[in-house]
């Protein structure tokens, strides 16, 4: 993937400079470095950048300006991809971003992924590039939620449907998992019949069919 030109807004000094300098040493740009949510959409219409991480809470109110402004930012297309970043589990927050622009170019991670560097840099490349990507925790509290029909499914079909709503393919679920793409390809089209969701295509929009489904 070529640099991406990034732009981050994060109150916590400390963290912001480490998001800097880890995007920059994988040979990405980070065009804008802010502290709150005004501040950043400002940075937005001067640098126009790929993508923007952000906090869920920045001043002044420390609720939901990152949301919010994520949200003005999807409004406008076309505009930035978005990663959002949260110190908790928020599912509203979450499922309010994948429901604008399609879902496209979105991601929900909580903070403490930004600790496995080379996950987390993934994860923004395929946000930039209009994946979806939702925390594993977000996915493994939906599930905990929609226990009913689940049970239809067998263990490896849940471990897929967790991949698949952390935004993989079927190839990164099939070398994840060690097994071939074919058999990734099964296990899906068993989870989509067994939850009664469409088949999907488009990586993005087989995630959110399936998230749709789990915020039920």
């Amino acid at each position: 993937m070529p640099p991406l030109r990034v732009a981050i807004a994060e109150d916590v000094v400390l963290l912001r400079e480490g998001l800097a300098g880890l995007l920059e040493r994988f040979g990405h740009q980070v065009v804008a470095s802010v502290g709150d949510a005004g501040a950043l959409l400002d940075a937005v219409r001067e640098h126009e950048p790929d993508i923007v991480v952000m906090d869920v809470r920045m001043p002044p109110d420390f609720t939901d300006e990152g949301v919010r402004a994520a949200l003005a930012l999807r409004a406008h297309r076309p505009g930035p991809a978005v990663l959002l970043l949260s110190q908790y589990v928020e599912q509203t927050y979450a499922a309010e971003l994948l429901d604008v622009g399609a879902g496209a170019g979105i991601g929900y991670l909580l903070k403490d992924r930004v600790g496995d560097v080379r996950d987390f840099v993934d994860a923004l490349e395929r946000v930039a590039a209009g994946g979806t990507i939702v925390d594993p925790e977000v996915v493994r509290q939906m599930l905990g939620r929609r226990r009913a029909p689940l049970a239809r499914l067998t263990p490896r079909e849940r471990e897929v449907l967790g991949l698949i709503a952390e935004g993989r393919s079927n190839a990164a679920i099939a070398r994840r998992l060690v097994v071939t793409e074919a058999a990734v390809s099964k296990h899906i089209a068993g989870i989509l019949a067994k939850l009664d969701l469409p088949p999907a295509e488009d990586d993005h929009r087989r995630v959110l069919a399936v998230l749709t489904y789990l915020r039920g």
